[in-house]
C-alpha cells in the first residue's frame, strides 16, 4: 500500500514538474515571431522541406506547429533560440530548410529569418519614440 501511494506521489510530481515546464513565450518574443511568420508569407516565401517546397501560408504553419512543441517543452525564450532550435532544420531528418521567396535564389532558412529578425527590429526601433 505505502509503496502504491509512493509511486502515485512520484507519477503526480512528475505530471506537475511538465504542467510547469510547458509555458508560453514572452509576449515581445512571440510578438518578434509573429513578424516573422507574417513576413513569410507577406512575401509569398516558400519552405523547403524534407524534400519539397512548401507554400508561404504551409510554412508559416508548420512554423506555428514547432513553436507549440517547443513551449510544451519550457519557454521560447528568444526569436534567436526558436530559430536555432525550431526554424533551420527538421527535427525528423536532420536536413536544413531553406527559404525562396519570389524570384530570389533559395537560402537556408537560418540566413533568411535572422535577417528578417535584424529588419523588423531596426524598423520597430526607427518608429520608436
Amino acid at each position: 500500500m505505502q509503496a502504491l501511494m509512493l509511486r502515485a506521489l512520484g507519477i503526480g510530481l512528475a505530471l506537475f514538474s511538465t504542467l510547469l515546464a510547458a509555458a508560453p513565450t514572452p509576449p515581445g518574443v512571440r510578438a518578434e515571431l509573429d513578424g516573422l511568420f507574417a513576413e513569410l508569407q507577406r512575401q509569398q516565401c516558400k519552405l523547403y522541406r524534407n524534400g519539397s517546397w512548401h507554400e508561404a501560408a504551409q510554412a508559416r504553419q508548420h512554423m506555428l506547429r514547432k513553436l507549440a512543441y517547443l513551449e510544451e517543452r519550457g519557454t521560447v525564450q528568444s526569436a534567436e533560440q526558436f530559430i536555432e532550435q525550431a526554424a533551420t532544420k527538421s527535427s525528423t531528418s536532420g536536413k536544413p530548410y531553406e527559404v525562396q521567396c519570389g524570384q530570389a535564389p533559395a537560402q537556408p532558412s537560418r540566413t533568411w529569418l535572422l535577417a528578417a529578425l535584424a529588419a523588423q527590429r531596426k524598423a520597430r526601433a526607427a518608429s520608436a519614440p
